[in-house]
């Protein structure tokens, strides 16, 4: 069997990335027509037509579109063979892609980059911070080896490893949490009160879920973009918010007068990893867990 040269299928994958001949060469660092042959060279291979071209345009076929998603699994392997090697087969060293999400990573980077320091020195860490929908279509590109998010969330083609709880506060201005119930009660705030993350923040849902706010007549139309603002917000008197305690740990509430209590039931969202299933680099990230998980407000990794 003759088997498909693995720089075409590179090409391949990112011309379905770029969707335009041109940027997909300039990112590929050939020529247009070498990739426009390279492509051909596949379909001739395969004996199969990969793209559907009328004049400037085209079109993948589902053929095609099949075959983009397997080679991503066959380069994304490939690469980390090719470093596995380079390293002499040390799994404690190389290069490493790591994304985080915005509500955990400026609490988690300091004390991130420190446990690689201590325990993981020879791995050269990159770091990313996005929403979670882009970090994972990363991951799924093979641009990201690893990332830590807020679960609990479906992560289709990838495994999960829980290290901690981070409990949910509600935060409010030391003149209004006086006013508030002993115990509290959501449903008891007035309407359009309580502050969230705009709905691309995972934290949305996952405060939504956790603190039952589900169809709730207190939550505001107004959106936040980061938690900083949520901060400012209801250090206004504006009303209410849900923090996570792994930022209040990190003083997000330092010059406020601000107020966190536990939110009802002990609500929690979860953090954890998550990486493809055909990586063979596991050992290294349940390593990376270990010495991650201490870092959380509530380790749950032993």
């Amino acid at each position: 069997m003759k088997w498909p040269n693995l720089k075409h299928l590179h090409y391949l994958v990112t011309l379905h990335q770029e969707q335009h001949f041109h940027r997909a060469a300039h990112r590929c660092n050939v020529s247009q027509s070498t990739l426009s042959t390279a492509i051909q060279n596949l379909e001739e291979h395969f004996g199969s037509q990969l793209l559907e071209r009328e004049h400037k345009t085209f079109v993948f076929t589902s053929l095609g579109l099949d075959v983009v998603e397997r080679s991503k699994l066959i380069l994304q392997e490939a690469g980390e063979l090719v470093e596995y090697a380079q390293n002499a087969g040390n799994w404690q060293s190389g290069k490493l892609k790591l994304g985080v999400i915005p509500t955990i990573a400026p609490f988690l980077f300091e004390g991130l980059i420190g446990a690689f320091n201590a325990f993981l020195p020879e791995i050269g860490l990159e770091l990313q911070e996005d929403t979670t929908d882009n970090l994972l279509q990363q991951l799924s590109d093979g641009e990201l080896d690893l990332l830590v998010l807020a679960l609990p969330m479906e992560t289709p083609g990838c495994k999960q490893m829980v290290l901690g709880h981070d409990p949910f506060h509600l935060v409010a201005h030391e003149e209004l949490s006086k006013t508030l119930p002993n115990p509290l009660d959501i449903s008891t705030l007035p309407k359009k009160s309580i502050f969230l993350l705009q709905q691309e923040h995972c934290m949305t849902g996952h405060a939504v879920s956790a603190c039952g706010l589900q169809h709730q007549e207190q939550v505001s139309s107004l959106a936040a973009s980061s938690l900083y603002t949520l901060v400012q917000l209801a250090n206004s008197k504006l009303g209410y918010t849900f923090l996570p305690e792994l930022a209040i740990n990190q003083d997000i509430l330092k010059n406020t007068a601000l107020k966190a209590m536990p939110a009802e039931d002990d609500a929690f969202r979860e953090i954890g990893l998550v990486w493809r299933s055909g990586t063979t680099r596991m050992r290294l990230f349940r390593r990376i867990g270990e010495i991650l998980a201490p870092l959380l407000p509530y380790p749950t990794l032993n």
